[in-house]
């Protein structure tokens, strides 16, 4: 299912002038991610949201050796492999892959504090997110000739995985769309608050 997006007139302004405007979007259909998802202008093309974004889908996650993008796990020879995800892809127009990867994990500790919020106690090491001693997620950043690009998936279901899972479902996290949708807005507010934290500070 395809939404435009239309700006109110603060959100034009704040594009026009250069401004941090984070569209978002939660996709209803069950999408199979493989990898080939993770590419510029892919929400664009399929969503019409125009610019930088997050979406948010479920479904099923295989990605081959072929499609992996860490070079570490591609020698490990590693896939990645869950019945059940849901899925966040966001694109942002710039080419700073150091950016990229602080924005990555500020977006695992937007998810963090969205679990904590349903009283789940979890620990991020790294870019990644753990119950215990069970992977939650899995997380990537990278560049494209025109963007930086992250990909975030978060077990739901984990029958299958090749390592040691925990899904939200047996976390007890039973509304996904409004935890997804919960987890986008905490970021989309997090570059809002850092572009106006920047615009107010006086310079001497």
């Amino acid at each position: 299912s395809c939404r435009l997006s239309i700006l109110p007139a603060q959100s034009r302004k704040l594009k026009e002038s250069g401004g941090c405007v984070m569209e978002t979007l939660y996709i209803q259909e069950k999408i199979k991610y493989d990898g080939r998802q993770l590419v510029p202008h892919w929400i664009y093309q399929n969503y019409q949201l125009l610019g930088d974004a997050i979406v948010a889908f479920s479904g099923e996650v295989n990605v081959p050796v072929d499609h992996m993008v860490d070079l570490a796990d591609v020698m490990d020879q590693a896939y990645i492999y869950s019945p059940l995800m849901i899925n966040f892809i966001i694109e942002h127009f710039n080419h700073d892959l150091n950016l990229a990867i602080m924005r990555q994990r500020l977006f695992m500790v937007c998810i963090k504090e969205e679990l904590e919020q349903l009283e789940i106690r979890v620990t991020r090491r790294n870019d990644d997110l753990y119950i215990g001693k069970n992977k939650l997620s899995v997380s990537i950043a990278t560049t494209s000739l025109v963007s930086t690009l992250i990909h975030v998936g978060l077990n739901i279901e984990t029958e299958g995985t090749p390592v040691p899972t925990v899904g939200l479902k047996a976390l007890g996290v039973k509304d996904i769309q409004s935890f997804a949708e919960n987890c986008m807005m905490r970021y989309k507010r997090e570059l809002e608050q850092i572009y106006d934290a920047r615009c107010k500070v006086r310079t001497r």
